[in-house]
């Protein structure tokens, strides 16, 4: 009896232990998660402003900023930003100055290794003193707000990601928030919205694989013109300028300017040339460490919270003929990776009385950690983006020798510079950056690569050792990026938030360097425009299309396209203007800006959802909304006559039947629940597997609107040697493919989905887990808990106007979503409507850090108010700043 009292006592004082110790814990997590939560209420000292300033923050807890000054407006937008993003703003400065080892350690030193070689933030640096006073100065009074918030903050108080962080890096402290930081983010934007250098590479690869330039060429076809129109039908450059009204020559016709260089895109089955056979053999000797530079370009975006071939963004614009209010209607909703939080900030930012000196009345997205709004609308004018996707960045294969490359049949010597990279619990680690006329060796920061770049003669850092030095060269890789150009894109940012007519719309544009974009207009007087602004490379010789001989300066870079002679379009005869990524202008209308356009398939879908609505009557804000969600595949009427056609030998099998069944009566649409669209999609990502098994593994079919293209292409070829699948003995054609795929997919889905084809549902695959960008694949199952969201269902997919895209290589989860909606009422801005992908929050425990995912998930909006009365009298939260 003793014993089981001792044991009892034992158990009991145990308990009593792991309760107190419960407690502790539990104590410790509640007031670490409750320090770092703001509150929106009352009154704030926010020490540099020059006046008081009044801040009404609605149910979703957006800010709407009313003050009497412009620097005063944009030190509470930078406190504000503080207050809800700072973790985020942190994270973001330490990726794009290439310090991320300072945060997380050994881990990062790679990734920083890209950064610091291609220099994003000495670019900013150089950029800053080419701003306008104005800028300036704005600039420094966000950064002011930001560091006033960073005064009174640190550890735990900062964010709850402080607090993860100093269990692995305790010593790190937050350092003062400078302009430079702000314009760094700019570039980090530039290299996600780079357009093609992801294809440029995987021609390359394909190249170095043995492919031969018709048989790549077929995977990369042209533009489809004429079933899917360009943003802009009529108009060309005349005289130097472009003209909206001019005729464009026929499709199949080009200008000079259009043509230039063109045949470097393959030899077409003819003679390959003297610099095409040296590209080859350049390729053919880096080999599969092509894979290893792209895995390590790829890992860039991933950070920076976007992925995927083929990501993109619709916006158009209806003039007041057409839609219901006799007043302009704008719609924008960019493409961009999931993240937790949202990459956008919704916040208004109004002078309480405009003037010259406080010019600023405006309302829309903004990126924390950047001043003023980057899409949205003022009193005057509304604006959006879509991304242009020209051709502004090439890869050059270089001829290195020691320390020096071939220029025109002469060894000249690199540039070189020498960086150290902080490494939190480990060495600091020191990087010789290399550069040719063409830009950095990014190959030199591979570790594979700096093995190949170097070869005897030179370390892996790129400093030459007592060794001789080869007599063959080694081949090395350059990046030439507009981005890498000092520019005056925050000039436009701030330009467009205070621009009132079409002619300082494109005035702002003039200045808009990178990215470059699709920019649509509408104003308040009913009128509508496009303009397409960005620094655009001409070249001398080759299309951008593959890696360019750095040795022959025939391929270099020889200016940049005139903005006289970029595409733009003001209240065009029809009324109105739709801008998906698709081509800008039909070939011949101007000159070469790109060729790896979307290929049209969003942007054909909105106008004849448009063209409809208008046979019928004119267009909603509600009609406009709900073609952002539309959900209906243009591939679907191409492949499912083929999948419900193709006949099996002795019968179909039972398994397939009921399951291809449930094309017969499908109606396109990817909803959520349909069980339809969930077997097309896994048919067609089998279908892709089977087909294109000979790419190499990493470069695999995305599934996007380019393999529509290709895959539509050859349902009309049944015996292309694409069919036949590398992996059998026997040669396989188009039906054998789709019988098998119809198989793959109906065993997959049995699988994971159970025996009833009719119980399948599209959004039990297609899910969407928002991660935090910095912590939210941590490998540590409860941070990863505190800081991720999901997994949620939903409808859309990859190309449709409701474009949640997937990777077919990795399954149906998905990898970029519309990351915002938007739809502007010119003819009264309060009924505008607007929704954010998370919520407005950073704080994993706040109210807002999800607080729109339903609401976008189901594709509604909330209001998007205008009018400072609406907005005192709907405010949830009011809060005054003082100095």
């Amino acid at each position: 009896m003793n014993a089981v009292r001792i044991v009892r006592r034992i158990g009991l004082s145990l308990l009593v232990v792991l309760v107190v110790l419960a407690c502790v814990v539990g104590t410790t997590v509640f007031f670490t998660i409750r320090a770092s939560l703001p509150d929106y209420t009352g009154t704030v000292r926010v020490p540099g402003l020059d006046s008081s300033v009044q801040v009404y923050r609605d149910a979703q807890g957006i800010p709407q900023v009313y003050a009497d000054n412009a620097d005063d407006l944009f030190r509470a937008e930078g406190y504000l930003h503080a207050v809800d993003r700072f973790w985020e703003m942190d994270f973001r400065r330490h990726i794009t100055s290439g310090r991320l080892a300072e945060l997380f350690g050994p881990s990062q030193v790679e990734t920083d290794r890209y950064i610091r070689t291609m220099g994003w933030r000495r670019v900013a640096e150089e950029e800053l003193p080419l701003l306008s006073a104005d800028t300036r100065r704005w600039l420094q009074s966000y950064a002011d707000g930001v560091n006033a918030w960073i005064d009174e903050h640190s550890g735990n108080s900062a964010g709850l990601e402080y607090a993860v962080l100093k269990l692995q890096n305790s010593g790190y402290e937050i350092e003062p928030w400078t302009p430079v930081d702000s314009l760094s983010w700019l570039k980090a934007m530039a290299w996600d919205l780079r357009s093609n250098m992801s294809e440029e590479l995987d021609r390359a690869r394909l190249l170095a694989a043995g492919f031969d330039w018709e048989r790549i060429n077929q995977l990369y076809p042209q533009y489809p013109y004429d079933e899917h129109p360009p943003i802009l039908t009529s108009g060309a450059v005349v005289d130097g300028t472009f003209r909206p009204t001019a005729t464009v020559p026929p499709s199949g016709s080009r200008s000079a300017s259009s043509t230039e260089g063109r045949t470097a895109r393959g030899s077409g089955g003819g003679t390959e040339t003297a610099d095409q056979a040296a590209v080859r053999t350049a390729l053919t000797e880096l080999g599969g460490r092509l894979d290893t530079l792209g895995a390590g370009l790829d890992r860039l975006p991933e950070l920076l919270g976007t992925s995927g071939e083929g990501i993109g963004s619709n916006s158009w614009v209806v003039g007041g003929s057409r839609t219901t209010t006799g007043k302009p209607l704008l719609a924008n909703d960019p493409h961009l990776g999931p993240v937790m939080p949202s990459i956008w900030y919704q916040v208004g930012l109004h002078c309480t009385k405009r003037s010259a000196a406080c010019p600023f009345d405006v309302s829309g997205f903004s990126f924390s950690g950047v001043p003023g709004v980057v899409i949205g609308h003022n009193a005057k004018v509304a604006w959006g983006f879509t991304n242009l996707g020209p051709d502004v960045a090439d890869l050059f294969l270089e001829r290195v020798q020691g320390n020096t490359y071939e220029r025109d049949g002469e060894q000249v010597p690199l540039v070189r510079r020498t960086e150290r990279i902080k490494v939190a619990g480990g060495d600091d680690v020191t990087l010789t950056v290399r550069s040719t006329i063409h830009g950095p060796l990014l190959s030199d920061q591979d570790a594979d690569l700096r093995e190949v770049g170097a070869k005897p003669g030179v370390d892996e850092g790129g400093i030459p050792t007592q060794q001789a030095r080869p007599a063959d060269p080694a081949y090395a890789v350059a990046l030439s990026w507009t981005a890498l150009q000092p520019s005056r894109t925050m000039d436009a940012m701030f330009a467009l938030n205070r621009a009132a007519t079409f002619d300082d719309f494109r005035a702002a544009a003039t200045q808009f360097a990178v990215p470059a974009q699709n920019m649509i207009y509408a104003d308040v007087d009913g009128n509508i425009g496009y303009q397409a602004p960005g620094t655009i490379p001409i070249r001398g010789s080759g299309d951008g299309l593959f890696p360019a001989p750095g040795w022959n300066p025939s391929y270099d870079w020889v200016g940049a396209v005139p903005f006289a002679q970029m595409p733009y379009a003001y209240n065009p005869p029809s009324g109105y203007i739709v801008t998906a990524n698709q081509a800008p202008v039909r070939e011949g209308a101007g000159p070469m800006l790109g060729y790896d356009w979307d290929y049209g398939y969003r942007s054909a879908r909105i106008d004849a959802l448009l063209q409809a609505k208008f046979s019928t009557g004119k267009v909603g804000v509600e009609d406009m909304s709900a073609i952002q969600i539309d959900t209906w595949s243009g591939l679907a009427p191409e492949l499912v006559p083929v999948l419900t056609g193709v006949d099996f030998v002795g019968g179909v099998p039972p398994r397939v039947r009921a399951a291809r069944d449930l094309l017969a009566e499908w109606d396109f649409h990817q909803s959520e629940s349909s069980a339809a669209a969930a077997y097309f999609n896994a048919v067609w990502r089998h279908l892709l597997l089977r087909t294109f098994d000979e790419l190499p593994d990493d470069a695999p079919p995305d599934g996007g609107s380019r393999w529509f293209e290709v895959v539509t292409a050859l349902l009309r070829n049944s015996d292309s040697p694409w069919w036949d699948e590398k992996s059998t003995s026997t040669v396989e054609q188009r039906d054998d493919i789709v019988r098998a795929a119809l198989r793959d997919a109906a065993d997959e889905l049995t699988e994971r989905l159970g025996d009833d084809p009719s119980e399948w549902r599209w959004g039990d695959l297609h899910t969407l887990t928002i991660r935090n960008q910095s912590l939210g694949e941590s490998g540590v199952g409860m941070v990863e808990a505190m800081f991720n969201r999901g997994p949620y269902p939903v409808a859309g997919g990859s190309s449709l106007v409701d474009a949640t895209g997937w990777t077919p290589s990795e399954g149906y989860e998905v990898v970029w979503v519309p990351s915002m909606r938007m739809v502007v009422d010119l003819a009264d801005l309060d009924r505008s409507r607007w929704v954010n992908l998370t919520g407005q929050s950073g704080h994993p425990f706040s109210d807002h850090y999800t607080d729109q995912v339903e609401l976008w998930r189901n594709g509604e909006t909330t209001a998007m108010r205008w009018r400072p009365e609406t907005i005192r009298r709907e405010a949830r939260y009011a809060q005054k700043l003082v100095p």
